[in-house]
């Protein structure tokens, strides 16, 4: 199932004087498996060295942040999805910093290692997310919700279908419409009552869903007056054959 049209940029892409421009960062749904990464002398598989503070020491952690200082995006992306597998929870202090940091770049790669992640702690840190004030960092909290597909995701995400980056509110109707029947009450009420952009996103997810309890707040949508909201309502109920009229031969 698609996530939109739009793609997710590493912060540093858009920064004056960027070289790589649009560089799509894909979320692996399942994630790929991954190789043991190379570890230093002296330090057994799956031992971490902690120090003060609860802050874990690793070394796939140091490769992660030279690779974001170097502003080595492919390096990063690579290490992200590692050290999220490998590392877990106990990367979470260091993510949360992250996220408070006052650099978008920063607080957009915590985003993508909470969602490499993949656990329920991370699954808060990626909601939290959500409330960034940079559009990038909502938008890539959007797609590492759309990949793991927590229910609790579901009201936020929706609230997220009224954000004032178009992009960021699309992809989270894809987020949505990938989460499926847990997000389907949601969206009914939110194509009854949203204002116009949400009630868009709601008809867009359900058409892409298409479920049948949607079937009378879809109809009633045909009367909107918005035509985009009525366009993916009658799209979503001609895939689910409403009002097609057989005849006899």
């Amino acid at each position: 199932m698609p996530l939109g049209n739009c793609p997710i940029l590493s912060p540093r892409s858009l920064l004056p004087g960027a070289g790589v421009r649009g560089q799509r960062l894909p979320l692996p749904d399942p994630p790929l498996p991954l190789p043991h990464p190379s570890r230093p002398r002296g330090v057994r598989p799956g031992r971490r060295r902690n120090h003060t503070g609860g802050r874990v020491e690793h070394p796939l952690l140091t490769e992660l942040e030279r690779a974001i200082a170097e502003g080595n995006d492919a390096r990063a992306e690579e290490t992200a999805l590692q050290a999220g597998a490998a590392l877990g929870n106990s990367l979470l202090p260091v993510l949360r910093e992250w996220q408070n940091s006052p650099e978008r770049d920063r607080r957009w790669w915590a985003a993508r290692t909470l969602a490499a992640v993949g656990t329920p702690k991370a699954v808060e840190g990626l909601l939290a997310a959500l409330q960034d004030p940079d559009p990038d960092v909502r938008a890539c909290a959007v797609v590492g919700l759309a990949a793991l597909r927590p229910a609790e995701a579901v009201g936020p995400l929706v609230a997220r279908l009224s954000d004032p980056s178009a992009c960021v509110a699309r992809l989270a109707a894809d987020a949505l419409a990938r989460i499926g029947a847990p997000a389907v009450p949601a969206l009914i009420a939110a194509l009854q009552e949203g204002d116009t952009v949400t009630r868009i996103g709601a008809a867009r997810a359900l058409s892409i869903i298409g479920p049948e309890e949607a079937v009378p707040a879809l109809c009633a949508a045909l009367d909107d007056p918005s035509a985009l909201v009525t366009y993916y309502a009658e799209e979503a109920l001609d895939k689910m054959g409403v009002g097609m009229v057989f005849f006899e031969p």
